[in-house]
């Protein structure tokens, strides 16, 4: 049977490859009819496999994301890359180079010889993230609000809406994510990308769990508070009222950090 099978899929290779290989002569004869020069054509970049790397690199980072925030992966303790790629199904290569992004980012720290640690964190440095983030985006949803239209504030209720929603969920790391997205769209409005940029990154490393807290010291009802602060903002900024937008801005800021 196993001869058999070999012989049936070598047969079927070939049958392909003879495929191929009379579907090609066809277009270089119509085009050699056309006048055209053919043999000199470079064949087709196979890029592919790079597509694929970076495809499952970009979803072991994303997942490696989401149990960081959901408490997962542990304050304090050490990973392995081989042990990670056995728990996603992948090898061991993307999840080293995604937990070598991780540790760019400052969330993880290399272990010679033994893998990468996750950062052990306080509520000081939680405060501190707080306070810069505020520092970047009270000021910026201030210009925005007495210049942004109504209109374009109602655009984003869907996206506070949905926070509301991850919120509810209980899930951590889908109201992290969710969450993020209302912050960045918001700051979008601003048109300034190094902004946007910088403004996220703070906000990702404040969702990351805290030594002693378990993935943060923040209940589920504090996460659905918190929610409901976004479409609160968003009333404010379509009705521009500044005194309300900073005291709302302000709040969101001081719960994060508090816990």
């Amino acid at each position: 049977m196993k001869q058999g099978a070999q012989g049936s899929a070598g047969t079927g290779i070939s049958q392909v490859r003879a495929e191929a290989a009379g579907q090609a002569r066809v277009p270089r004869q119509a085009a050699a009819a056309r006048g055209e020069h053919t043999h000199s054509e470079p064949p087709a970049p196979r890029v592919r496999p790079v597509v694929q790397r970076a495809s499952v690199r970009g979803q072991i980072l994303d997942a490696l994301r989401a149990a960081l925030v959901a408490g997962d992966l542990r304050p304090g303790e050490v990973y392995s890359a081989p042990v990670l790629g056995e728990r996603f199904g992948v090898s061991a290569t993307p999840v080293r180079e995604a937990m070598q992004q991780l540790a760019l980012e400052g969330a993880v720290e290399v272990v010679p010889n033994r893998g990468f640690r996750v950062v052990e964190r306080g509520t000081r440095e939680l405060a501190e993230l707080a306070e810069v983030r505020a520092l970047i985006e009270v000021p910026v949803m201030l210009r925005l609000a007495r210049t942004v239209p109504a209109e374009r504030w109602a655009e984003l209720r869907p996206l506070a809406e949905a926070t509301v929603r991850a919120a509810s969920s209980g899930c951590r790391a889908t109201y992290a994510e969710s969450d993020r997205g209302f912050h960045r769209a918001v700051l979008s409005l601003s048109g300034n990308r190094q902004l946007v940029r910088i403004a996220e990154d703070l906000h990702r490393r404040a969702q990351w769990p805290l030594v002693g807290g378990g993935p943060g010291l923040r209940g589920h009802a504090d996460l659905i508070a918190d929610a409901h602060e976004h479409t609160a903002l968003l009333d404010a900024l379509i009705a521009r009222d500044l005194d309300v937008v900073r005291a709302l801005v302000g709040e969101h800021f001081t719960g994060a950090a508090g816990g």
